[in-house]
């Protein structure tokens, strides 16, 4: 973990829970001036700490009204195969995470449609005929109970 203080853990904390505060604003709730605290911030965007900033939309407004975790399991798991699939992965908008597990299967994916039907053209046309794709389950989100983006900071 990076060698962080408790200001750059407090830091990262308000800006987790609100990328857009004034650097003014955020100098202001770790007790620093601004000049310091931007200094800070910029230190941890050069780091890597800090990897961007991003509006969290509503999906559901936005006409997607379903998500779906798709498990995937590959027919092979060398290293070209994996690395095949999750390019293919990255050039597939629907699919809006992509995580490589160990056990029985070997990808969970976090897929977002607009509706049932476009979902089962995506599985149908995009996901099962993708490179080295054995099977692919799915489940169907009801409901998301906690979407907690980040890390927890709090000390």
């Amino acid at each position: 973990m990076a060698n962080l203080d408790e200001i750059d853990r407090r830091l990262l904390a308000e800006l987790q829970r609100e990328g857009r505060v004034t650097n003014v604003e955020l100098a202001q709730r770790v007790g620093l001036t601004a000049p310091p605290c931007l200094r800070r911030v910029r230190g941890l965007e050069e780091d890597g700490v800090i990897k961007g900033y991003h509006a969290d939309l509503d999906a559901s407004k936005l006409g997607f009204a379903i998500t779906v975790f798709a498990m995937v399991s590959l027919k092979s798991q060398a290293e070209s195969a994996l690395r095949e699939f999750e390019e293919h992965m990255k050039e597939l908008p629907e699919v809006r995470e992509c995580h490589m597990l160990n056990g029985e299967i070997d990808f969970i994916l976090k897929v977002v449609s607009k509706d049932l039907q476009s979902f089962q053209e995506f599985l149908t046309s995009k996901l099962t005929p993708a490179p080295n794709v054995e099977s692919v389950k799915t489940s169907l989100t009801i409901r998301t109970a906690k979407h907690e983006p980040g890390v927890p900071l709090e000390s």
